[in-house]
């Protein structure tokens, strides 16, 4: 059998990865009673927005008030993704607790998606690093490496640029690397030689998996993924969003189908998951007319499940 992690943390991407996947433009103020709501039920990790020009994805315009609002909650860990060194000097002077800066490692996808390749994204990440150094700031650099197992755009993209590019990443100043299957290329074989092959490099430094449920293997990735030991996951409430490179693709793996299957597995999370579904039907009130997914909304808590005693704190 294999040895899976006691505790692993999922960190709800919904508020950014889902809504600026979407045509509705949701409210400030419901997206602050989301963060509250999602903290009530237990989750500790939140990625509220993207420090990106507001014309571009008037979505995310309000991300400043939201890690202001998030700020407030303790022990809550508010991360933010920014594309350059300008969208990373609003991540700190906001005192975010963590800004992503996304990697393609499909060099077609970087162009198309950050009009740039992706050592000029490394070359980014270190004028980031040396601008959060200068700031005296506390706020973590992650490096998130996409379209690792694929793309759209380009087909294949090779194992070998995916693990060039992560230790690219590590030179440069990032604190943390992660890898996401941006279009839901991914298989659980390909997921665990991957991430065994980036546990070498990175080691605890290697923070986080990200698996679109494009053709069903979310979970199944994430399994693949904690065979490897890699303790953190990103999610989106109802499987919201998609990717404007994979057409009529899903979301992330739904944040309670994933909180669902690591409790069965006896696995903690910390999460009440009651209270996470009893989120979902208020989110999918508000995106009314929004393709959703996931499956435990729809069939609901077995009878035999046993929700944890006590949440964390």
């Amino acid at each position: 059998m294999p040895s899976f992690p006691a505790n692993v943390a999922i960190r709800e991407v919904g508020l950014r990865d889902g809504l600026q996947s979407i045509p509705s433009i949701l409210p400030t103020e419901r997206k602050i009673e989301w963060i509250s709501d999602a903290y009530a039920a237990g989750q500790r990790e939140i990625e509220v927005g993207s420090f990106v020009p507001a014309r571009l994805l008037p979505q995310l315009a309000d991300t400043a008030e939201l890690v202001a609002y998030a700020k407030t909650l303790p022990g809550l860990v508010v991360s933010v993704l920014v594309p350059n060194l300008k969208g990373a000097e609003r991540a700190i002077e906001t005192n975010a607790d963590l800004l992503l800066v996304p990697l393609s490692a499909s060099h077609e996808h970087s162009l198309a998606n950050l009009r740039k390749t992706p050592d000029e994204v490394v070359a980014e990440v270190a004028r980031i690093r040396a601008a959060r150094d200068a700031a005296g700031s506390k706020t973590l650099i992650e490096g998130g490496i996409g379209t690792a197992f694929g793309c759209t755009i380009q087909g294949r993209v090779e194992q070998s640029e995916v693990l060039r590019c992560m230790q690219a990443l590590l030179d440069a100043g990032a604190d943390r690397v992660s890898i996401a299957d941006t279009v839901g290329y991914a298989g659980p074989s390909a997921v665990r030689e991957l991430f065994e092959k980036a546990r070498k490099i990175a080691g605890e430094r290697f923070w986080c998996g990200h698996f679109h449920d494009t053709r069903g293997l979310a979970l199944a990735n994430v399994y693949a993924a904690l065979e490897t030991g890699v303790a953190r996951y990103d999610a989106t409430l109802a499987g919201v969003g998609g990717c404007p490179h994979a057409p009529g693709a899903s979301g992330n793996a739904s944040s309670e189908d994933l909180a669902f299957m690591l409790a069965d597995m006896g696995i903690e999370t910390g999460i009440d998951i009651p209270a996470l579904l009893a989120l979902r039907a208020k989110v999918a009130g508000w995106l009314e007319g929004e393709s959703l997914h996931g499956a435990l909304w729809l069939a609901g808590l077995p009878k035999t499940f046993a929700a944890p005693a006590a949440l964390n704190a």
